[in-house]
């Protein structure tokens, strides 16, 4: 089974990595490596993804910013009094099992499809600027051999990293309106968004999945608001 939470914790958690990303610092871990989870939003959600593993996490907060979208087309929000400070954290559990959001886990078919839609679009996304290049795919490799990892797993991830930059087998890999959210999100948190080139790649990234407007910007504002 495609250990998709294994991949993303063991980037997530490498010290080197994180030290690097937090810092600011270039090299493998900010072109890639730190950008598992490791965007800006990603680092707010790495609590998260440690608890209820990586792709409840993302599932979550797609989850909620769809029925947050959904509310605003009721006009439902507007009429809503704001939650209460102690509320906004609940609002990030997992998306519920066996949902359009999160397969049931002995669905494993399905999940092993959903993690590995994850990962290539967080490792699209990583490359939407263009900043890994070969030097830093041969020490993203070097890393990734170390960690324990099954060969089945390394070897999906250093094809998806070989591969040229592809937004249609991103795209491809959204065979429901939900997971479109969910690779949309998964894209969003594994980059800093700092830069025109990864702007316009999630612009050209929420136009090729169709997503509504407003659920990008939920889905924005989820990812915000997630606890540093």
């Amino acid at each position: 089974m495609f250990d998709v939470n294994k991949i993303i914790t063991a980037l997530q958690t490498d010290p080197n990595a994180q030290r690097t990303a937090l810092a600011g610092g270039g090299g493998v871990a900010a072109g890639f490596a730190a950008s598992m989870l490791m965007g800006k939003s990603g680092r707010k959600m790495v609590g998260k993804a440690a608890k209820y593993g990586a792709v409840a996490a993302i599932g979550g907060l797609a989850y909620h910013a769809w029925q947050k979208s959904q509310q605003n087309k009721q006009g439902q929000a507007a009429a809503s009094p704001a939650a209460p400070a102690e509320a906004q954290d609940a609002d990030f559990t997992p998306a519920p099992e066996n949902s359009a959001f999160l397969p049931a886990p002995s669905d494993e078919a399905a999940v092993d499809q959903l993690g590995k839609a994850l990962v290539r679009a967080m490792i699209a996304a990583a490359k939407a600027d263009g900043k890994v290049d070969a030097e830093e795919k041969e020490a993203i490799f070097a890393r990734l051999n170390a960690m324990d990892l099954s060969a089945e797993d390394k070897a999906f991830v250093f094809d998806e990293l070989s591969a040229p930059f592809d937004i249609n087998a991103v795209v491809e890999a959204a065979d429901t309106p939900e997971h479109a959210a969910e690779i949309y999100a998964a894209s969003l948190v594994a980059i800093e968004v700092d830069t025109p080139a990864e702007r316009a790649y999630l612009q050209m990234l929420a136009a090729r999945l169709e997503l509504d407007p407003d659920l990008v910007n939920e889905i924005h504002k989820a990812a915000d608001a997630q606890p540093a």
